[in-house]
């Protein structure tokens, strides 16, 4: 979770954060940053090939995720709905923990 929080929060950029519910540009480099930072870290932890499917798999559940929760993030921000922009944030972070967690099983506890 700690390389989660890092891959989504502190390396995306203000752009792609502003851009990703409306600019496939944005999402997408959003996405591949995270993919990035997860494959890197989990390197070490997970070995090579395990490591590359597992944040290969997540860049893709990450995408799908994202592409959903940030349309409707951005749809309750513009009309300044705030407990509902962040429940919905919330849920996000939910949605990519369980990825995480199922991608993880599924790949190693098989």
């Amino acid at each position: 979770m700690l390389i989660h929080w890092v891959a989504d929060f502190i390396c995306q950029s203000r752009w792609m954060a502003e851009n990703k519910s409306s600019n496939l540009g944005a999402l997408s480099a959003h996405v591949g940053t995270y993919t990035a930072v997860l494959g890197i870290c989990c390197l070490p932890l997970l070995g090579i090939m395990p490591g590359i499917a597992f944040a290969l798999a997540n860049g893709v559940l990450h995408f799908v995720v994202d592409f959903t929760t940030s349309r409707i993030t951005s749809y309750f921000y513009k009309r300044q709905n705030m407990h509902a922009f962040f429940v919905t944030v919330g849920f996000d972070q939910y949605l990519h923990f369980v990825c995480l967690w199922v991608t993880f099983f599924y790949f190693y506890a098989f």
